[in-house]
């Protein structure tokens, strides 16, 4: 590849990290996030799964519908209520509407200065529905068909 190539090509117009710095990267990404399939999974498997789930959004938006199990704590209440309802010891994945909101980053970043250790679900509310998981809302447990553009549909896993 010419050097003409790498100036013009708006892909590589800045060169890529180099391995070891790529590898910090992703490792501290992976260190603040997880995606709701591998979250799916883990619940699904039973027992404790060494998280809660931290729903950040409105009541209104809860009552749309919920992750089964999930903790609702509106991200502006965080400061007086997260002590009441969330052990410190117990690592907390939060989530809000989808990949457009910012509002679990916003819980999370509330959440590590009241020192809890945090992590944030990739895809939100939205992607856990798109995924066809099941869900609660106010009128009780729901799915949808998976969306064949963020999930099999004929297999257990995306195999990432």
């Amino acid at each position: 590849m010419t050097t003409t190539q790498l100036t013009t090509n708006p892909v590589l117009r800045v060169p890529p990290a180099s391995p070891a710095a790529a590898a910090a990267h992703f490792g501290a990404s992976l260190a603040f996030h997880a995606d709701v399939s591998d979250v799916a999974s883990a619940l699904a498997a039973g027992g404790d799964p060494g998280f809660v789930v931290l729903d950040s959004r409105s009541t209104e938006s809860w009552d749309q519908g919920h992750v089964p199990g999930a903790i609702h704590l509106p991200t502006a209440l965080i400061p007086e209520q997260a002590e009441e309802l969330l052990d410190k010891s117990v690592p907390v994945l939060t989530y809000c509407w989808g990949p457009g909101c910012n509002g679990a980053t916003r819980a999370a970043l509330a959440l590590a200065e009241l020192g809890y250790q945090v992590k944030e679900m990739l895809g939100g509310f939205e992607y856990w529905a798109r995924e066809g998981f099941e869900f609660e809302t106010w009128e009780g447990s729901a799915t949808r068909a998976a969306d064949p553009l963020t999930a099999p549909i004929d297999a257990e896993d995306c195999g990432c």
